[in-house]
Protein backbone atom coordinates (compact mmCIF):
# COMPACT_ATOMS: atom_id res chain seq x y z
CA UNK A 1 0.00 0.00 0.00
CA UNK A 2 1.20 3.17 -0.75
CA UNK A 3 2.03 5.85 1.91
CA UNK A 4 -0.52 7.98 3.27
CA UNK A 5 -0.69 11.45 1.50
CA UNK A 6 -2.59 14.49 3.17
CA UNK A 7 -3.86 17.83 0.86
CA UNK A 8 -2.55 19.92 3.51
CA UNK A 9 1.16 19.38 2.80
CA UNK A 10 0.56 20.16 -0.51
CA UNK A 11 2.45 23.06 -1.73
CA UNK A 12 0.92 26.09 -3.16
CA UNK A 13 1.69 27.36 -5.82
CA UNK A 14 0.78 23.90 -7.16
CA UNK A 15 3.68 21.48 -7.73
CA UNK A 16 3.76 19.75 -11.04
CA UNK A 17 5.48 16.19 -11.53
CA UNK A 18 5.67 13.55 -13.47
CA UNK A 19 3.85 10.29 -11.58
CA UNK A 20 4.40 6.60 -12.56
CA UNK A 21 0.82 5.48 -11.49
CA UNK A 22 -1.34 4.12 -13.97
CA UNK A 23 -3.82 5.96 -14.97
CA UNK A 24 -7.31 4.13 -16.49
CA UNK A 25 -10.85 5.55 -17.51
CA UNK A 26 -13.20 3.60 -18.33
CA UNK A 27 -16.94 4.40 -19.75
CA UNK A 28 -19.42 1.81 -19.68
CA UNK A 29 -16.50 -1.11 -19.50
CA UNK A 30 -14.81 0.29 -22.38
CA UNK A 31 -11.14 1.75 -21.82
CA UNK A 32 -11.47 5.03 -22.86
CA UNK A 33 -7.70 6.29 -21.69
CA UNK A 34 -4.58 4.42 -20.47
CA UNK A 35 -0.94 5.72 -19.57
CA UNK A 36 1.71 5.33 -17.28
CA UNK A 37 2.93 8.90 -18.96
CA UNK A 38 0.87 11.43 -16.91
CA UNK A 39 1.68 14.13 -15.14
CA UNK A 40 0.23 15.08 -11.59
CA UNK A 41 -0.58 18.56 -10.20
CA UNK A 42 -0.75 18.71 -6.14
CA UNK A 43 -2.30 21.66 -4.61
CA UNK A 44 -2.70 22.27 -0.50
CA UNK A 45 -6.51 20.71 0.07
CA UNK A 46 -6.67 19.47 -3.31
CA UNK A 47 -5.96 15.79 -4.23
CA UNK A 48 -4.13 15.34 -7.07
CA UNK A 49 -5.40 16.14 -10.71
CA UNK A 50 -4.29 14.16 -13.42
CA UNK A 51 -3.02 14.95 -17.03
CA UNK A 52 -2.88 12.50 -19.53
CA UNK A 53 -0.86 12.74 -22.78
CA UNK A 54 -3.29 12.90 -25.51
CA UNK A 55 -1.75 9.54 -27.55
CA UNK A 56 -3.52 8.02 -24.07
CA UNK A 57 -6.32 8.94 -25.30
CA UNK A 58 -8.71 6.39 -27.43
CA UNK A 59 -12.11 8.30 -28.12
CA UNK A 60 -12.24 11.55 -30.40
CA UNK A 61 -13.03 14.58 -28.48
CA UNK A 62 -14.46 17.62 -30.06
CA UNK A 63 -13.38 21.41 -28.76
CA UNK A 64 -15.84 22.94 -26.62
CA UNK A 65 -16.57 26.87 -26.94
CA UNK A 66 -16.47 26.55 -22.72
CA UNK A 67 -13.78 28.01 -21.17
CA UNK A 68 -12.32 28.92 -17.38
CA UNK A 69 -9.37 30.20 -15.94
CA UNK A 70 -6.74 28.93 -13.55
CA UNK A 71 -4.66 31.21 -11.67
CA UNK A 72 -1.72 29.00 -11.59
CA UNK A 73 -2.05 27.53 -15.17
CA UNK A 74 -3.56 30.22 -17.29
CA UNK A 75 -6.96 29.46 -19.69
CA UNK A 76 -8.31 25.94 -20.02
CA UNK A 77 -10.25 24.65 -23.17
CA UNK A 78 -12.74 22.06 -22.78
CA UNK A 79 -13.39 19.17 -24.49
CA UNK A 80 -16.89 16.96 -25.54
CA UNK A 81 -16.76 13.68 -25.86
CA UNK A 82 -19.88 10.98 -27.21
CA UNK A 83 -20.71 7.58 -25.67
CA UNK A 84 -18.78 5.26 -27.20
CA UNK A 85 -20.81 2.18 -26.31
CA UNK A 86 -24.64 3.68 -27.68
CA UNK A 87 -23.13 7.40 -29.33
CA UNK A 88 -25.83 8.77 -28.39
CA UNK A 89 -25.14 10.75 -25.64
CA UNK A 90 -22.43 13.31 -25.69
CA UNK A 91 -20.87 14.46 -22.51
CA UNK A 92 -19.82 18.23 -22.21
CA UNK A 93 -17.17 19.93 -20.73
CA UNK A 94 -15.87 17.75 -18.53
CA UNK A 95 -12.09 16.95 -20.06
CA UNK A 96 -9.87 20.05 -20.15
CA UNK A 97 -6.54 20.66 -21.32
CA UNK A 98 -4.57 24.05 -21.19
CA UNK A 99 -3.24 24.96 -24.70
CA UNK A 100 -1.07 27.97 -23.57
CA UNK A 101 0.02 27.06 -19.99
CA UNK A 102 1.84 29.19 -17.62
CA UNK A 103 5.17 29.13 -17.01
CA UNK A 104 6.06 26.44 -14.55
CA UNK A 105 2.85 24.44 -16.22
CA UNK A 106 4.74 23.71 -20.01
CA UNK A 107 4.95 20.43 -19.42
CA UNK A 108 1.20 20.05 -19.73
CA UNK A 109 0.77 21.77 -22.75
CA UNK A 110 -2.54 19.91 -24.89
CA UNK A 111 -2.49 16.94 -22.21
CA UNK A 112 -5.74 16.17 -20.89
CA UNK A 113 -7.58 16.22 -17.37
CA UNK A 114 -10.71 14.32 -16.98
CA UNK A 115 -13.12 14.97 -14.02
CA UNK A 116 -14.03 11.52 -12.45
CA UNK A 117 -17.51 11.18 -14.23
CA UNK A 118 -19.34 9.88 -15.88
CA UNK A 119 -17.00 7.57 -16.79
CA UNK A 120 -14.86 5.69 -14.50
CA UNK A 121 -11.58 6.73 -13.44
CA UNK A 122 -8.53 3.96 -11.85
CA UNK A 123 -5.29 5.02 -10.54
CA UNK A 124 -2.92 1.72 -10.25
CA UNK A 125 -6.31 -0.26 -10.38
CA UNK A 126 -8.10 1.98 -7.92
CA UNK A 127 -11.50 3.33 -8.21
CA UNK A 128 -11.54 6.93 -7.64
CA UNK A 129 -14.17 9.16 -6.12
CA UNK A 130 -13.63 12.62 -7.66
CA UNK A 131 -13.05 15.74 -5.26
CA UNK A 132 -16.03 17.48 -3.56
CA UNK A 133 -18.56 19.72 -5.38
CA UNK A 134 -18.29 20.49 -9.47
CA UNK A 135 -15.66 22.78 -9.92
CA UNK A 136 -12.85 21.14 -8.85
CA UNK A 137 -11.70 17.92 -11.05
CA UNK A 138 -8.94 15.93 -8.21
CA UNK A 139 -8.79 11.90 -7.88
CA UNK A 140 -9.43 10.87 -4.65
CA UNK A 141 -8.27 7.50 -3.77
CA UNK A 142 -7.35 5.47 -0.67
CA UNK A 143 -3.93 7.52 -0.07
CA UNK A 144 -5.37 10.47 -0.04
CA UNK A 145 -5.85 11.76 4.03
CA UNK A 146 -7.09 15.36 5.23
CA UNK A 147 -10.25 17.53 4.56
CA UNK A 148 -10.25 18.38 1.07
CA UNK A 149 -11.26 21.65 -0.59
CA UNK A 150 -14.60 21.46 -3.27
CA UNK A 151 -17.84 20.65 -0.43
CA UNK A 152 -19.83 22.96 1.56
CA UNK A 153 -18.22 25.57 3.52
CA UNK A 154 -14.66 25.04 1.99
CA UNK A 155 -15.00 27.90 -0.51
CA UNK A 156 -12.61 30.55 0.73
CA UNK A 157 -10.02 27.80 1.95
Amino acid sequence: MPPKLNVHSFPRPPLLEKTPRHLQIKWNNQLIADTKDAYWALETTHPPTYYLPPNSILLPLTRSSHKSFCEWKGAATYWNVTNPVNGSKEVKNRIWSYEKPTKGFESIKDYLSFYAGPWDCYVDGEKVEPQPGDFYGGWVTSDIEGPIKGGPGTWGW
